[in-house]
């Protein structure tokens, strides 16, 4: 049996790989900081059931046996696990190969793309493709609700048939590497890098793709070409894929395509746009819109994706990854949707993501909401000693200038959850906001049996 090693195991790109490649047979061994410092004890148990040896992130995994060590872009160069790689002369991998590899592996791969929505997109094409029988591999970093966690983390479905579905990450440039049979791009939108960065990447991967899917409703899709182009939209009747009467209810959405009416089972209307973009690429396969819509009627969701954690005393917690201004806008327009206030809290994930889009984030804020709702954000969670240049605090002052009074910076969790004890009431919706730091969901559930 093969020995291969991956540093950075909690993460959500690098913990699907690893599962995936225990099922293709090999010895898989990980590491990760935040176990080392008792973090993300839940992941490391699921890990530990996958069949993955978790050790120390102090290269005592990496052996002369060792084929690669695996490691996402944000690892660096003086990493215990790599710096003991390079010693012994052992590959270092990064995510993306090997998720180049993987999706190069199989007859028809598709590569789903997109500032935001590529989650959710892709676990629904999975869902789809599974419930149909069409046996697909699905990689994502996202896990979804409908499968069960006593055996891993279910943020991938393993068969070796002919499909496979991957989230492709444009974050560090890598989505250029791709050459799917289907490309998706669900819509660029200001993120990781600049505008121009990411049209640039998104047109290498229209070329790399032999078919597109692409949606029509974001600013300027039109730069982007494809000689095989499918489109999907909310809002244009000439796209291939086009809902309308979409009816948003308090746990679901109804909506017609093609004269049919179909129930999703998820809030915001963003959805029936992610449902929409899943239905054109397994359109591509040769399914039929039916089939892949009424799958979805059983379709949970992907956990930290707008996720509800429960209800108490008519007061309502949801746990969202949403970390850049559309897709704050998208959740908090969602929850606006069934009524009732909203109690949010954003915690900005890096410092160049508060520089980047802090400004955009405190004018879609402000709009989103209503003057009784409350916005409450927490420091930057990677900030370092050097960032004296930027703070949450900062943003909140901009949300208050434009027009939004009812902000406010919060020091740490323990200040925010002494915040909405003092200011929750009856009817209102809890929503904890922010990536990177996956101790938000168990943050999301202390709120849940504090407010009891």
């Amino acid at each position: 049996m093969k020995k291969i090693s991956f540093s950075g195991a909690a993460g959500n790109g690098i913990s699907p790989l690893e599962q995936i490649m225990v099922c293709k047979g090999y010895d898989v061994y990980g590491s990760d900081y935040s176990f080392d410092i008792g973090k993300d004890s839940d992941r490391k148990t699921a890990l530990e059931k996958a069949g993955i040896h978790i050790c120390p992130q102090d290269g005592s995994m990496i052996t002369p046996d060792t084929e690669y060590l695996c490691v996402s872009a944000a690892v660096k160069e003086n990493n215990p696990d790599i710096i003991a790689a390079r010693k012994l002369g052992i590959p270092v991998k990064y995510r993306s190969d090997l998720l180049l590899e993987l999706l190069s592996s199989y007859r028809y791969g598709i590569a789903v793309g997109g500032t935001a929505g590529k989650t959710t997109v892709t676990a629904m094409i999975g869902y789809i493709l599974n419930v149909l029988g069409k046996k697909p591999c699905m990689i994502n970093g996202g896990a979804l609700c409908n499968y069960p966690t006593d055996k891993g983390i279910p943020n991938y479905i393993y068969n070796e048939d002919e499909i496979c579905v991957i989230e492709a990450d444009e974050s560090d440039g890598s989505i250029q590497k791709y050459h799917p049979f289907i490309g998706l791009i669900t819509n660029i939108s200001h993120d990781h890098t600049s505008m121009e960065k990411l049209f640039s990447y998104f047109s290498v991967f229209a070329e790399h793709s032999q078919n597109l899917v692409i949606s029509l409703d974001f600013p300027n899709h039109a730069k982007i070409t494809h000689p095989h182009l499918t489109t999907f939209s909310l809002n244009n009747p000439q796209a291939d894929f086009y809902a309308d009467n979409i009816v948003l209810n308090n746990d679901s959405i109804t909506y017609t395509l093609q004269n049919q009416t179909f129930t999703l089972p998820l809030i915001g209307k963003f959805n029936i746009a992610n449902a929409l973009a899943a239905i054109a690429v397994c359109s591509k396969l040769g399914i039929a819109a039916f089939d892949a819509a009424k799958a979805l009627e059983g379709f949970k969701g992907v956990k930290t994706r707008l996720e509800k954690m429960g209800s108490v005393h008519n007061i309502t917690v949801f746990n969202d990854f949403a970390h850049n201004p559309s897709k704050i806008e998208a959740s908090l327009l969602a929850l606006k949707s069934g009524g009732g206030r909203i109690i949010a809290m954003y915690q900005p994930h890096t410092s160049f993501s508060a520089r980047n889009t802090g400004e955009e984030t405190a004018a879609v804020i402000a709009r989103s909401l209503a003057p009784e709702d409350i916005m409450i954000m927490q420091e930057i969670y990677e900030i370092a000693p050097e960032d004296t240049d930027i703070s949450s605090q900062d943003i909140i002052n901009r949300i208050r200038q434009n027009g939004h009074s009812n902000a406010f910076f919060s020091k740490s969790k323990d200040d925010t959850l002494d915040f909405i004890k003092k200011h929750v009431q009856s009817g209102d919706k809890i929503v904890i906001m922010g990536a990177h730091d996956n101790s938000l969901a168990d943050f999301s559930r202390a709120i849940l049996n504090e407010v009891r």
